[in-house]
C-alpha cells in the first residue's frame, strides 16, 4: 500500500519502525508500505484510522493524539470478531464494522465491540458515518440513520435532535440504492439509475442545491439528473461525484481549493472539474479538505485541496485549487493503484499486480451498480424448479425478500439499453416493461404466485411510504400493475388490486401527480393494459350479483385510481391519445334504478360525510346507453321537482307545465317574447307548446315547434349567426348586429331541446360542442368552420424557421370584418419562426374564444339555465353533439328489420311487400325525407336505428287518394290500402315531400 499525509511517515502501527521505508524522510511524500499481511479494506477520519487484513478478517484501530504539539497515530490495536469482517467505516471518534453476514458493531473509544440493532434484524450491505452520525443500506433496500442530528443529518426531520439506534429513513425505502456516502455533518444516497439524493448541513452549498439552507430530509439533486453518476464521495463540507462518462463535479466548500477549480471560492451547484476533463477517471476519494482523483488507464493519482499534512502527496505543504498528478514511490515497479482512500487529513492506495489487481478492480466497479436482491429470469427458473422440492422453504424465502421490497423490485427491471435507465424522469421511467412482462409471465406455478400474492399484500403494501422521494420510488406503481395482469389471468388477484389501487391513493398529492405523468409516459399499449388491469376487477364487482358491493371502499378505490390515469392522459398532450373508449366499461349496462340511486348521492354529496361509490363521478367509465339514462333520469326528477304547487283556492290551479303558445306566422318573435316573460324554474318542467291556439297537447307539436323554430333561427336572414365559405356552418358573430338578449334565449332553447328529449338541427363546428363542455378548441378545429385559413396557418406552422421573417407577418388578425391586435401591447409584433406557434394558437384563439366571449357566455348562460352543468357534463364533446343533433350513419335495412305491423297488416302482406320495395326505390334524400315524415327528425338517434321501432297499421276509412299519415310521437306510420305498387310510390313521395306527416 502507499500512503501520504499526516504521520504517514510512522507507518500507522502497521510495520515495525527498522522496517519503515527510510528512502523517503519529507513526511509530505507518498510512502510505500508493505505489510505482514494483506489489507482488505481500511478507513480514516480527522481522529481514527482502522483497517481490516486479510488474516481471517482482524480488524485493527489506532486514534490520533496530541504529543508535543502535532498529531500522530496512537497505538494500533487488533481485535478479532466470530464473524469475519468485511468492511468499516470511521466517524470523529466512532468505528462501525460490517461482518460478512451484515451484521453491524460499533467500536468506541474504549474499543469494545457493541452490537447494532437493525430493526427486523435485516441484513445490511454498506455502512457510512459523519462525523457524530452513521447511515446503513439493509439488503432490501432500506436506510437506516442513528447518532447526532444537529444539522438534518439523519433526514428525519426536524423534530428529532438524536437517535441511539438506527432509525428508518423511509423517504428513499422505494429508491433502489447502489452506494451511501457521509462526511461532517451531511449525508448522500446514490441510486441505480445515478439520481443523487442529499441531506444534512449545507452551509457552504455541499449538498449541491444551489443554496445554503441546510436540509432535514433527504432531496434529489436536480442538477446532477441524466449526469450517469457512478460514485459519490464527501469531505468535512465539499462534495465530489464521478459519472460513468469518468468526468468528475465537484460543490461546496472551496476554501482550500478542494473543488478543483481553480479558485477558492464556494460552489453552490455541481461544477466540472476541468482540469480532469477527458482523463476518464476511475474514481475519487475526498478527505477533509481535499480531493484525490484517479485514472486507471495511466495508473494516476490527481490530488487537490488542502496540503498543510502533506495530504496531497506533493512533497510541499500548501493548498493547491487545481489537480496535478502525484509521483508515486518508485518501489511501485509493475504494480497498479486498486482502490483509494481518503479521510481526515490522511490518503491511502492499495496496490496489486496483473490479473489479481483486474480481478480487485473490476469486482470494486460492478460493486458499485449491484442491487443486493434483482428479481431475473435465473431466479424465477429456480423458483419454478424448486416449488415442488426440498427446497421450497428456501424458495418462499427468496419470494418474500424480493417482494415485500419496493426497492428490489423497482431496481430490477431496468431498462439499459443505451442507458435508457439513467434518464429517469417524471417522463421516463427507466423501465423496461418487455422485461417485466416476460418475468412476471413466468410465474406460473400457484404455489409460487400465492407466495408472491401474500408477500406484497401483507408486507409491500403496508411499507409504502406515501410520499418517497425522486422518481425512481414511484416505479412499483408502474410494476405491480403488470403482476395484477398475471394474476389475474389465473383468477387471482381480486383483493390485491384493490390494496394496490388503495395503496396509490395514500400517496402525497404532489407524487400523485409525478406518477400521472409516469403513467402517460408509458408506450400506449402498456398504459392500456395496466388500465384494463382495474376495468376487469371493476366489471368482476359489478357483475358479482351482490348490490352491496358496488357501492363498497374497494370499488370507490379502483375508480379514483382510474380517474387520476384519465385525468393524466387529458392533460398529457400526448399522440397519439389513449382514447376515452379505453376507459369505458362498454359491455356493461347500469341498471336504471341504480343509476338514480347514483345520481341522488351524487347531487347530495356535498351535504353528507364520506360517500360511497358514486359513478357519476367518473363518467368516463359508463358506457354512453348510460349516460343518456343519467340525463333522462335526471331530467325526469327536475320535472317532477319543479312542479308546482296547487294553490288553497279551487279556481288556483297552476300548470304542471311549461306552456308556449305561439303562432306559426310569428314563431320566432312569439317564442322569444314568452320566453323571456317566464321564471327559469319553469324551463325545468315538461315542455307542451300550442300552436295557433289548437289546445291538444301533442309532442308532435313539440317536435314540429323545435323542427321550424331552429329552421328560422338559423337562417341567414336572422342576422344572429355569420357563416363559412360554403354556408353550411354557422358560428357566432364578433360584432352581433342583434341584441345579447336573443343569444341567452337561443341558449335557451337548445337547453329545452335536449332536457325534452328532442334533436335539433344545429350546424355549428364541433367546437361549438367542445366549448360548452369547457374543452379546448384547436387549429383541427378550425380546419372544419374554414380550410383556407387553417390552411394558410398550417402553412406557416410547416414553413421553416429561418424564413418565417421574410413573410412579413405581424401579430394581428382579421375575422368577420373585424381586425384586431392578437398582442395589444406590442402592436406590429412580427411572427417569427420561434413565435409561430404561438401566433396559430394566439389565432385560433381569437376566433373561437376572444371575438365571441361576450354573446358565447351568453348563449351558455341560457343553456345551463335549464340543464346542470355537472349533468351535461358527464357527456365528451362527440357524444354531446352526437345526442343533441343525432347522427347521419344511416342503416335503412335495420328499420326494415325492427318495423312491426298490426291490424290486418303483416310482414308478407302484398301492401307491405309494395311498400318496401317503392322504400328500396327512393332516393337517399327521399329516404331522409321519410325519416323526418315518421319521427319528425330527418337524423338517426345517437345509438343508432336501432332507437326508431317503426309500427305500420291501417289507415281505417282512407282510399286511394289518402296520402300515408303518421303519428311521429310514436313512430307510426298509417298506411292506406292502395290497389297497386305504382299508386303506392306516388302517394308516398308526395305525402314525405309536401305534408311531412304533421
Amino acid at each position: 500500500m502507499i500512503s501520504w499525509g499526516e504521520d504517514s511517515r510512522n507507518g500507522f502501527g502497521l510495520l515495525n519502525s527498522n522496517v519503515l521505508d527510510s528512502t523517503k524522510t519529507d513526511s509530505n511524500c507518498v510512502h510505500w508500505l508493505q505489510p505482514k499481511s494483506e489489507i482488505l479494506h481500511l478507513f480514516a477520519s480527522k481522529s481514527v484510522f482502522a483497517f481490516i487484513r486479510n488474516d481471517g478478517g482482524s480488524v485493527s484501530v489506532a486514534r490520533m493524539r496530541e504529543e508535543d504539539g502535532r498529531r500522530i497515530t496512537g497505538k494500533l490495536k487488533s481485535s478479532n470478531f466470530k464473524e469475519k469482517i468485511r468492511s468499516l467505516c470511521c466517524g470523529e471518534s466512532h468505528v462501525v464494522l460490517l461482518s460478512e453476514k451484515g451484521r453491524l458493531l460499533s467500536l468506541g473509544t474504549d474499543n469494545i465491540s457493541r452490537p447494532i440493532t437493525i430493526p427486523n434484524c435485516r441484513p445490511v450491505t454498506q455502512v457510512a458515518c459523519g462525523d457524530q452520525h452513521s447511515i446503513a443500506l439493509t439488503q432490501d433496500g432500506q436506510v437506516f440513520t442513528w447518532g447526532l442530528n444537529t444539522s438534518g443529518q439523519l433526514g428525519l426531520g426536524r423534530a428529532v435532535p438524536s437517535a441511539a439506534s438506527p432509525q428508518p429513513l423511509k423517504s428513499l425505502s422505494g429508491v433502489p440504492l447502489v452506494q451511501i456516502t457521509a462526511a461532517g455533518d451531511h449525508s448522500f444516497a446514490l441510486s441505480l439509475s445515478g439520481s443523487v439524493f442529499g441531506w444534512g448541513k449545507n452551509a457552504a452549498g455541499q449538498l449541491g442545491l444551489g443554496d445554503t439552507e441546510d436540509r432535514h430530509g433527504p432531496v434529489q439533486v436536480d442538477c446532477l439528473n441524466l449526469k450517469k453518476t457512478v460514485l459519490i464521495a464527501c469531505g468535512e463540507e465539499h462534495t465530489a461525484v464521478l459519472t460513468k462518462g469518468g468526468v468528475v463535479l465537484t460543490f461546496g466548500s472551496g476554501r482550500y481549493g478542494q473543488l478543483g477549480h481553480n479558485s477558492f471560492s464556494d460552489e453552490l451547484r455541481p461544477r466540472v472539474v476541468g482540469e480532469l476533463w477527458g482523463g476518464n477517471v476511475t474514481q475519487i476519494a475526498c478527505g477533509r479538505h481535499h480531493t484525490l482523483a484517479f485514472v486507471r488507464a495511466s495508473n494516476k493519482i490527481y490530488s487537490f485541496g488542502c496540503g498543510e499534512q502533506g495530504q496531497l502527496g506533493n512533497g510541499v505543504k500548501i493548498n493547491q485549487s487545481v489537480p496535478l498528478p502525484m509521483q508515486l514511490p518508485d518501489q511501485m515497479n509493475d504494480m497498479h493503484v486498486e482502490h483509494i482512500y481518503a479521510g481526515g487529513n490522511l490518503s491511502f492506495g492499495l496496490c496489486g499486480l496483473g490479473q489479481e489487481f483486474e480481478e480487485k478492480s473490476n469486482n470494486f466497479r460492478s460493486s458499485l451498480k449491484k442491487v443486493s436482491n434483482k428479481l431475473d429470469m435465473k431466479i424465477i427458473d429456480k423458483w419454478m424448479s424448486g416449488c415442488d422440492s426440498k427446497s421450497w422453504k428456501k424458495v418462499k424465502k427468496e419470494i418474500k425478500q424480493i417482494f415485500s421490497s419496493a426497492s428490489c423490485l423497482n431496481g430490477s427491471f431496468l431498462d439499459e439499453r443505451c442507458d435508457k435507465h439513467y434518464q429517469t424522469s417524471p417522463n421516463q421511467s427507466g423501465l423496461d416493461f418487455s422485461l417485466v412482462r416476460d418475468a412476471f409471465r413466468k410465474l406460473t406455478k400457484k404455489d409460487v404466485l400465492a407466495e408472491v400474492e401474500t408477500a406484497v399484500q401483507d408486507m409491500l403494501l403496508p411499507a409504502l411510504y406515501e410520499d418517497p422521494v425522486g422518481v425512481e420510488g414511484l416505479r412499483i406503481y408502474l410494476l405491480l400493475p403488470e403482476l395484477l395482469r398475471v394474476l389475474q389471468k389465473q383468477q387471482r388477484g381480486a383483493d390485491l388490486t384493490e390494496a394496490v389501487a388503495a395503496a396509490i391513493l395514500r400517496l402525497h398529492p404532489n407524487k400523485l401527480r409525478v406518477l400521472g405523468d409516469l403513467w402517460t409516459s408509458l408506450k400506449p399499449s402498456v398504459l392500456t393494459k395496466q388500465i384494463g388491469v382495474w376495468k376487469k376487477i371493476l366489471s368482476r364487482i359489478l357483475t358479482s350479483g351482490d348490490p352491496s358491493r358496488s357501492r363498497d371502499t374497494g370499488v370507490k378505490h379502483l375508480l379514483q385510481v382510474l380517474d387520476h390515469v384519465y385525468r393524466a392522459s387529458q392533460k398529457s398532450g400526448k399522440t397519439p391519445k389513449i382514447p376515452d373508449s379505453t376507459f369505458c366499461m362498454e359491455e356493461f349496462q347500469f341498471n336504471p334504478e341504480f343509476l338514480k340511486e347514483d345520481l341522488i348521492l351524487w347531487h347530495s354529496k356535498k351535504d353528507v360525510g364520506p360517500m360511497p361509490a358514486i359513478f357519476c363521478c367518473y363518467p368516463f367509465v359508463m358506457n354512453l346507453p348510460s349516460k343518456i339514462n343519467v340525463f333522462n333520469i335526471y331530467a325526469t326528477l327536475m320535472m317532477k321537482k319543479n312542479q308546482p304547487l296547487t294553490g288553497m283556492w279551487p279556481f288556483f290551479i297552476a300548470p304542471a307545465w311549461f306552456e308556449l303558445k305561439v303562432k306559426r306566422a310569428s314563431l320566432v318573435e312569439d317564442t322569444f317574447q314568452q320566453l323571456s316573460q317566464a321564471r327559469c324554474s319553469a324551463f325545468k318542467r315538461p315542455l307542451v307548446v300550442y300552436f295557433d291556439e289548437d289546445s291538444k297537447q301533442t309532442d308532435v307539436y313539440k317536435r314540429d315547434f323545435f323542427l321550424h323554430l331552429f329552421d328560422k333561427l338559423l337562417k341567414p336572414d336572422s342576422r344572429m349567426f355569420m357563416y363559412n365559405d360554403t354556408k353550411t356552418l354557422a358560428w357566432f358573430p364578433a360584432k352581433p348586429t342583434v341584441d345579447k338578449t336573443r343569444y341567452f334565449l337561443f341558449g335557451v332553447l337548445c337547453g329545452l331541446a335536449l332536457f325534452n328529449n328532442n334533436m335539433v338541427k344545429l350546424p355549428f363546428p364541433f367546437a361549438f360542442f367542445k366549448k360548452l363542455l369547457n374543452v379546448s378548441t384547436s387549429l383541427e378545429d378550425l380546419k372544419e368552420f374554414s380550410p383556407v385559413l387553417a390552411g394558410s396557418l398550417q402553412y406557416i406552422l410547416d414553413f421553416p424557421d429561418d424564413d418565417v421573417e421574410d413573410m412579413d407577418i405581424t401579430f394581428s388578425v382579421t375575422w368577420n370584418d373585424v381586425e384586431a391586435e392578437l398582442e395589444p401591447e406590442e402592436t406590429g409584433k412580427l411572427v417569427t419562426g420561434a413565435n409561430k406557434k404561438e401566433f396559430v394558437d394566439a389565432y385560433v384563439n381569437y376566433v373561437f374564444n376572444t371575438s365571441v366571449k361576450t354573446v358565447f357566455e351568453e348563449f351558455r348562460r341560457g343553456f345551463f339555465e335549464v340543464c346542470s352543468k355537472g349533468v351535461v357534463g358527464i357527456f365528451q364533446p362527440e357524444e354531446l353533439r352526437g345526442v343533441m343533433v343525432g347522427k347521419e350513419n344511416y342503416d335503412w335495412e335495420k328499420l326494415k328489420q325492427n318495423t312491426t305491423y298490426e291490424g290486418q297488416y303483416y310482414a308478407g302482406h302484398p301492401n307491405i311487400l309494395a311498400f318496401w320495395e317503392s322504400f328500396e326505390e327512393l332516393t337517399e334524400d327521399q329516404k331522409k325525407a321519410f325519416l323526418l315524415f315518421l319521427t319528425g327528425c330527418d337524423r338517426v338517434p345517437i345509438l343508432g336505428m336501432d332507437q326508431i321501432r317503426m309500427r305500420v297499421q291501417t289507415l281505417l276509412n282512407s282510399s286511394q287518394q289518402h296520402f300515408p299519415e303518421a303519428l311521429t310521437c310514436h313512430s307510426i306510420l298509417l298506411l292506406p290500402l292502395y290497389s297497386s305498387k305504382e299508386t303506392l310510390k306516388a302517394r308516398l313521395v308526395q305525402a314525405v315531400g309536401h305534408n311531412r306527416g304533421f
